[in-house]
């Protein structure tokens, strides 16, 4: 199954977008330790795909991790922004970059809730709200804690690592608008 979503993403023409970043890798990963290419533009695809719609449509999120715990400033972050933005800038779509060693500095503001710094570039992907979004790739590798069985059966499960329910429901609602299909599974209540 992980290779027919490596094949899935990257190999599908209408997304040309996942296929040039991980064509380009070796020129972004000096720049970017233990890096994945995470977000929407993976499991939105397989979305599409089931809606018959083209691969790439309404796809905003290219979002590439990467672990660099020896450079926690903003402005490091910044440099590795730049770098992937002159080596992707032809390709017509937004790449964010975030250093997930620092996550933990800007995520209470952001969020309003705490978080424990991360430890790799793996743990950020495993906190996603949305269990069947936790998935990065490289070329030729997949990681995805939870399986992708879930992104093909077009589940959205909430993650117990991040238990922030208006946040999943939030997302959910985000996601069925544009893809019906789509189930959410809403965990039962807990007995006392």
């Amino acid at each position: 199954m992980t290779h027919q979503f490596l094949h899935d993403i990257a190999s599908n023409p209408a997304n040309a977008a996942n296929a040039a970043i991980l064509a380009r890798w070796n020129a972004l990963v000096p720049a970017l330790p233990n890096a994945w290419l995470v977000a929407g533009c993976l499991f939105q695809t397989i979305w599409n795909l089931q809606s018959h719609r083209p691969a790439d449509a309404g796809i905003k999120d290219y979002d590439l991790f990467y672990f660099d715990y020896q450079d926690l400033s903003e402005s490091g972050e910044k440099a590795v922004q730049a770098h992937a933005d002159s080596v992707l800038s032809d390709l017509g779509i937004t790449v964010e970059v975030a250093n997930q060693a620092r996550v933990h500095l800007w995520y209470p503001q952001h969020f309003g809730r705490p978080c424990l710094p991360l430890t790799s570039s793996e743990d950020g992907i495993r906190r996603f709200l949305v269990l069947e979004s936790c998935v990065g790739v490289r070329p030729g590798e997949c990681h995805a804690p939870h399986g992708i069985d879930g992104i093909y059966a077009g589940t959205l499960s909430p993650n117990p690592l991040t238990p922030y329910p208006e946040l999943f429901a939030a997302k959910v609602a985000s996601y069925r608008a544009r893809w019906p299909h789509l189930l959410a599974k809403v965990p039962e209540a807990r007995r006392i």
